[in-house]
């Protein structure tokens, strides 16, 4: 190109050149207005993460989730999956248990790194947050019932398998659990034995369950067998020895009996319903008995309360215990205060004759009230009279 070629083509470029940059421009801003209406905007929610020092665990809830706002070619945008956007909180910088507050920030992985431009904005852009000391225990698995079993029918036994599970979580909430819940065993209308599968449900999002989310439950239904309660009953001795005397502590009690309705509405519990064999007493003191039952044919006897009865005997005089049958001024001193019984007889032996008659009147009474025969204490007032 000649010298004066491109001095005609610099001058044709400056000529009216605020127009052309203007053009330039404008052409420039229309791309961009074009790429940025093309530009599609998708939100999706992904989980929040909280990264924490050593054994410090989130001990508040969480918002559910993050609300990430994509903005990109409508292409890009659409071929980023959930998984490939990370909302997290940072507090790898905390010391201690306490309340912090972060940022909410984005992680872009997979799908996502490959989409430009892409624009990421994240809702809420930061939270407050509890952190705690992370704690680990075991406990016992409980299935809450829901409904009951058939009509005459009994859940007589039910066992979990596993019976208990171990949990982690914040410390100040681990220690307030005593067991963890499964799902509800719905029992209605059942009638035999049964055996279902129930969730294992966590009490709270900050706290896991370590092994498989279920667990078995097994059920055992028996028929209802009826049931009568008696109390207030007295409690009779049996058997006691003629020559002792007892009493018993309680002195009444109840008991449990089982059978067919029909047998359990028509039994009344009589005098001797409950009783104690105080047959094998044969001493005065303290004696520990069982206490028995006694029931018609078809009714048993499911529980005794009490089943033990404490017996307290005394002596017990008999009638006779102190008779005699000796003659004379002896058989006339028996009776029920022998002591005074032979002066009374000695000083009649000493009345002149005339007061036989008298004396005879008076030994009769005497006779009478002794424990001997009657016949033998008249003969012997009579004699110790008789001059």
């Amino acid at each position: 190109m000649s010298l004066s070629s491109a001095r005609r083509l610099l001058y044709r470029l400056a000529d009216k050149w605020p127009a052309k940059v203007l053009s330039i421009a404008l052409a420039l801003a229309l791309v961009a207005v074009y790429r940025v209406s093309n530009l599609s905007t998708r939100t999706i929610t992904v989980p929040l993460a909280v990264e924490a020092p050593g054994d410090l665990i989130p001990a508040s809830p969480l918002p559910e989730g993050v609300r990430v706002r994509l903005r990109g070619e409508e292409a890009g945008v659409r071929a980023i999956a959930e998984g490939d956007i990370e909302a997290f909180a940072d507090l790898s910088g905390r010391q201690g248990e306490g309340w912090a507050r972060a940022q909410v920030q984005v992680r872009r992985r997979g799908a996502a790194l490959e989409v430009e431009p892409l624009e990421v904005s994240a809702r809420p852009p930061e939270i407050s947050v509890r952190l705690d000391r992370r704690a680990t225990a075991t406990l016992p698995l409980a299935a809450p019932m829901q409904g009951s079993v058939a009509y005459g029918f009994d859940l007589v036994s039910r066992s979990l398998t596993p019976g208990e599970v171990t949990v982690s979580g914040p410390a100040g909430a681990i220690a307030y659990l005593t067991e963890i819940a499964t799902s509800p065993v719905a029992l209605d209308g059942r009638s035999a034995d049964f055996a279902v599968a129930v969730a294992i449900a966590s009490p709270s999002p900050l706290i896991s369950i370590a092994g498989p989310g279920s667990a078995e439950f097994r059920g055992v239904v028996r028929p209802a067998v009826p049931v009568r309660s008696v109390s207030g009953a007295p409690i009779a001795l049996e058997g006691l020895p003629p020559w002792l005397t007892a009493s018993a502590a309680p002195a009444a009690g109840g008991a449990r009996i089982e059978g067919s309705w029909e047998q359990i509405d028509a039994f009344s519990p009589g005098p001797g319903f409950l009783y104690a064999d105080a047959s094998g007493i044969s001493e005065p003191g303290l004696h520990l008995l069982p206490v028995r039952a006694r029931l018609p044919h078809g009714l048993s006897l499911a529980r005794l309360d009490p089943e033990t009865v404490s017996v307290r005997a005394y002596p017990y005089p008999a009638p006779g215990a102190y008779a005699g049958g000796g003659a004379g001024g002896g058989a006339g001193g028996a009776g029920a205060e022998p002591e005074q019984a032979a002066p009374e007889a000695q000083g009649q032996a000493g009345q002149p004759p005339g007061g036989a008659a008298g004396g005879e009147d008076q030994a009769a009474p005497q006779a009478q009230g002794g424990a001997g025969a009657g016949a033998g204490a008249g003969a012997g007032a009579g004699a110790g009279a008789a001059p």
